[in-house]
Order: C-alpha cells, then structure tokens, then sequence
C-alpha cells in the first residue's frame, strides 16, 4: 500500500470515517521521495530506536520501521487506531502511543522503549506546536539527533546567523543547546490537504559541551528575552527596560565590555556573547548586594 498515493489516502479516510483536520496539523504527503529522504538522513538509524510524533497514516513511520531498530510513535488522536492497525500493523518493530506528547516525559519515555540503543527523533511537526515540543524535546537531552519537517519560515529562523533578520530569541537558545542544519525544503503541493506554506526539513545534533559557561543560565534566558524583546531599540535600551534591577551604567560597561558599542542591536550578538554580558552582570549584582 503506497501510503503517499491520494486515491489510497482518501480511500482510509473514507473507510475508517476519519475526518482530516487542519486545526490539528493533519497534512499528509503525497510525495513518497520526502518521508523516503527524511528516514535515510538519519545517521547510523539501522542501530538506533527512533521516536516520532504525530504518524498520521503512517507515511513517515513506514520508512523509519524500514531502516531502524524500533520505532515509537505518539499519536493525540484515538480515532486512527485502526487505520495505523492496517497501515502498519505489519511491522514487529512498532509501538504506538495514543497521548498528548506535550504531556510526555520524554527522559522516562527513551528510558523506557528505548531498549538500551541509542535514541533518535524525527517527525513531520505540526505547526501550532513546533516551539513548545521542540524546546521539550531539547530539555530533555535524551535524543542524538532531531529531525523534523516543520514550517519553513520557523525553519529559517532556527538555523539562521546573527545579524540577519531572521535570527531571535528561540535561534539564540537553539544555538546554545545545538548546532542546526537544514536539509531540504518542500513544497505546499507535496501535501493533502495542501497548507499555505512552505515546509523545511532541519536537523539538530545536542551539542556535548555549551558554546561557552556561564554563571547563571536563567539570567542569561531572561537577557536574551529582553534583548529581542523590542527589536527596534539598540541592546543598551531593551535590557534596560527588561532588567530593572540594573542600572544603566552597568548595563553600558558591560556591552562595551564584550567588545560591543553602546548603538548594537540584540540580533548582533552570537550566544557567546549573552553568555559574557550574563557573566559581566551577574557579577554588577554581586557587587550592587555586597554594597
């Protein structure tokens, strides 16, 4: 059964009475080259178990039981049971989860299934919960690689590099976390039903060691925050208005001393460089309770 074929796909949502839903990111691929792409450029995937969200039919999944070990899926919506029973239920390699994986522990989930092998991640995201399962998924440092197809304009805003427009707060945290690659793009005509943008294909690899230390990583967050918090103003007055507890002055010497100007602007900074300003204020407040 070619689980990309539209006459197929119609013919389970048909048969199973099953209703597809945008609100609930259900597109699904007609292209069979995409789920095919996605499986094979997981590194070393025939010795690792892979964990997916969100099967749909079972396109994605289908390729990744193909080539991996195990595969566990988590899927919100009780109603494809039966239809992933017949889609799949040929592969002995597969486990099926009907839950919220926004109500996932992801630690005790891999700890669990994963069976002692390495643990991966991929999956096609749907696009009104691609922040918040993806921040999860990175907490969780539990997973080797995470690849996932997602929006296309988040894409490029994960992997893009300071100074450009793209790159924000959620980049700056990625960076942190992980180095980001994009893989591919693909096209709205590559789905049913076909969504009004363009989706990309990016993988991030947990970093072993952060780019840099740093004293306090909530204070590092919460600079971060501030500084792309209002784009428009240069760092000096964002982190001014966003860090009350520190005055101006100390907030001035400690951009200059990064070896930044007074005028630079939040997406001018690599995460290095929040990292010292979080180091160089950390220490101004120090100084400030000891006064």
């Amino acid at each position: 059964m070619e689980l990309t074929d539209i006459n197929v796909i119609k013919m389970l949502g048909k048969k199973y009475g099953f209703k597809f839903s945008k609100s609930m990111g259900q597109n699904f691929l007609t292209e069979s080259w995409v789920p095919e792409q996605i499986a094979a450029s997981i590194e070393d995937i025939e010795n690792k178990t892979v964990f997916e969200i969100g099967p749909g039919i079972g396109c994605l999944t289908k390729e990744l039981l193909i080539r991996a070990q195990k595969v566990v899926t988590i899927e919100l919506d009780k109603s494809l049971e039966p239809l992933l029973k017949e889609t799949l239920g040929a592969y002995d390699n597969l486990k099926v989860i009907y839950a919220d994986a926004m109500k996932q522990d992801f630690t005790k989930l891999v700890s669990d299934n994963a069976e002692g092998r390495e643990a991966a991640f991929c999956a096609n995201l749907p696009y009104n919960i691609t922040s918040p399962i993806l921040t999860k998924l990175i907490d969780a440092q539990v997973f080797s690689s995470i690849t996932i197809m997602i929006q296309k304009e988040v894409a490029d805003r994960i992997c893009a590099a300071p100074g450009t427009s793209d790159y924000g707060a959620f980049t700056a945290y990625i960076n942190w976390r992980c180095s980001a690659e994009k893989r591919f793009d693909v096209q709205p005509d590559a789905f049913f039903p076909m969504p009004k943008v363009t989706s990309s294909v990016i993988c991030l690899k947990p970093l072993r060691k952060a780019p840099a230390e740093v004293k306090e990583q909530k204070l590092m967050q919460r600079i971060i925050k501030a500084a792309f918090s209002q784009r428009r103003k240069t760092l000096l007055n964002a982190l001014s208005a966003g860090l009350s507890e520190y005055n101006k002055a100390d907030i001035a010497k400690a951009i200059i001393s990064i070896g930044m100007g007074e005028k630079v602007r939040g997406e001018q900074l690599h995460v290095t460089d929040f990292a010292k300003l979080s180091d160089l204020l950390s220490e101004k407040q120090k100084i400030s309770k000891i006064d």
